[in-house]
């Protein structure tokens, strides 16, 4: 039987032309560098900060106090007051030592009278023996009258001083230029010798006190520098030293005290500023030898950790994991990964991936 003959028309001949002849897809544009920084791994000095919380004190303190107990009766500073050498800060009731005195200004006084007239006695016998109308006896009685006169103006004088300083005792004076930084009494008080009422700040040098737990690197901080900011003055940076590390710690707090003398040309800032007393924060500049320190924007992440994009000489960018030693204000320190001469990624890491070509500059 013969086959039967098929029409095609014009329309299927076009759409079976159309699919046997491959159509060209249009050319992409090439990829242009992205604009990035470039940082270069170099071997530098580390420092390690150690941040401490204290406060600013003077160096040296005076403890002011009467020697003699009694009842205060006028006491002229307080707390934040600035005093002269010299000036009366306060007084106890003196009534009876100044009765004293005047008692005992009364005794020299009549010891002296007896004296001048021992003298003369003295002198007339020894004239009268000299004229041979007197005696030795009468010559010697004179002169051992004269040497008891002596001795009474002597001790009456001895008391005379004595009562004086404990007119003097009734008083208590500023020792030198200093602050008033503590005031434990009050008039009508009764206080006991040697019992402090005043504490004094000599304006000779002021330090930074810091109570901190014990660390194996704290010995490294003698002699590092210190950056103070008082916490409620962030704008006032001081400078000062470490000069002290207690060799054992505190069994009251637990803690280590360490000592930094601040820069002696700061003296006038810290005591214009209101700052001794003030709590402060410092910052310990710590040596902490040599090694690769990174911008923290240079660091990126795996699925297997850390890790920076490094580029070829090509421009082309690859991750490669890295081993983080510790962090720092700002950047990290990388225990290894890359190698001094090495050019990574810093800003416009978070836009690489594996071959991407780079330029230098700054990424967005």
């Amino acid at each position: 039987m013969a086959g039967r003959a098929h029409y095609i028309g014009p329309a299927v001949l076009a759409l079976l032309a159309g699919a046997a002849v491959p159509v060209a897809a249009p050319a992409q544009p090439a990829q242009q560098p992205l604009a990035v920084e470039f940082v270069e791994v170099s071997q530098q000095p580390l420092v390690l900060d150690l941040r401490l919380v204290g406060t600013i004190a003077a160096s040296d303190s005076i403890d002011l106090s009467f020697p003699a107990g009694g009842r205060i009766t006028e006491i002229t500073v307080r707390a934040g007051d600035r005093v002269r050498a010299g000036d009366p800060l306060a007084r106890t009731d003196g009534v009876q030592q100044q009765q004293a005195l005047n008692q005992a200004l009364a005794a020299v006084a009549a010891a002296e009278a007896m004296l001048q007239q021992a003298d003369q006695a003295a002198i007339r016998a020894a004239e009268m023996l000299r004229r041979g109308v007197g005696t030795r006896a009468e010559s010697d009685m004179a002169g051992q009258a004269l040497s008891a006169a002596q001795g009474q103006l002597a001790s009456a004088r001895t008391g005379a001083d004595q009562a004086q300083r404990a007119v003097d005792d009734t008083v208590v004076h500023a020792p030198r230029t200093a602050m008033v930084t503590a005031r434990m009494a009050e008039p009508g008080q009764v206080v006991g010798a040697a019992q402090p009422i005043l504490t004094l700040a000599a304006l000779t040098g002021f330090e930074a006190v810091f109570n901190v737990p014990d660390a194996p690197h704290l010995d490294q901080a003698l002699g590092a520098p210190v950056s103070l900011v008082p916490l409620d003055r962030p704008q006032a940076t001081l400078s000062a030293t470490v000069t002290e590390i207690a060799p054992l710690v505190d069994p009251a707090t637990a803690a280590v005290t360490v000592r930094a003398t601040i820069d002696p040309t700061a003296i006038g800032e810290v005591l214009d500023g209101g700052l001794l007393g003030a709590a402060v924060e410092g910052v310990v500049h710590l040596k902490a030898g040599t090694g690769i320190d990174i911008p923290w924007t240079a660091l990126t992440a795996t699925g297997e950790g850390p890790a920076v994009w490094r580029i070829d000489d090509a421009g082309a960018v690859h991750v490669t994991p890295v081993e983080i030693e510790r962090f720092t204000t700002g950047g990290v320190v990388l225990k290894s990964g890359v190698a001094p001469g090495d050019i990574v990624v810093g800003e416009g890491s978070q836009l690489m991936y594996p071959g991407r070509h780079v330029r230098p500059g700054k990424g967005r």
